[in-house]
């Protein structure tokens, strides 16, 4: 991936030589039916092991997809409804912004998320530009 080249004030390029990307969580909003409150707490301090990563830069855990939204505009008229657009098995439920030298790095920490093992699964994106 060629790396991103940043505008300096005295118009000297230099090259970023990290990737940002965003990782996407998706999971089963079931997968933790019938865990116990220490399955919970567990995987929590998982996630919030990820947090403190230093190359994890930003994130955050999303309420349920009962309390989302979604904004359609037809003929200059905008329609919400209530809910997510789509009824499906797996639903987006928080993100991880990420710097990391390469796509392998993006996807060890990827791994480390619990959705992608309980049913769910992480999205890997780069930043079409670098974030401010």
């Amino acid at each position: 991936m060629v790396p991103f080249v940043k505008k300096m004030s005295d118009d000297t390029d230099i090259e970023e030589s990290t990737v940002h990307y965003a990782l996407l969580i998706y999971t089963d909003p079931s997968a933790q039916d019938g865990d116990t409150d220490e399955q919970r707490e567990a995987v929590t301090a998982e996630y919030l092991a990820i947090r403190d990563d230093p190359r994890v830069f930003g994130g955050g855990h999303l309420q349920p997809v009962e309390t989302a939204s979604t904004v359609r505009v037809a003929d200059g008229t905008a329609l919400v409804t209530d809910g997510p657009f789509a009824d499906t098995k797996e639903v987006m439920a928080g993100y991880y912004l990420l710097e990391a030298d390469d796509l392998d790095a993006a996807l060890e920490i990827a791994g480390r998320v619990p959705a992608a093992r309980m049913g769910g699964g992480v999205e890997i994106r780069p930043f079409a530009f670098p974030p401010h």
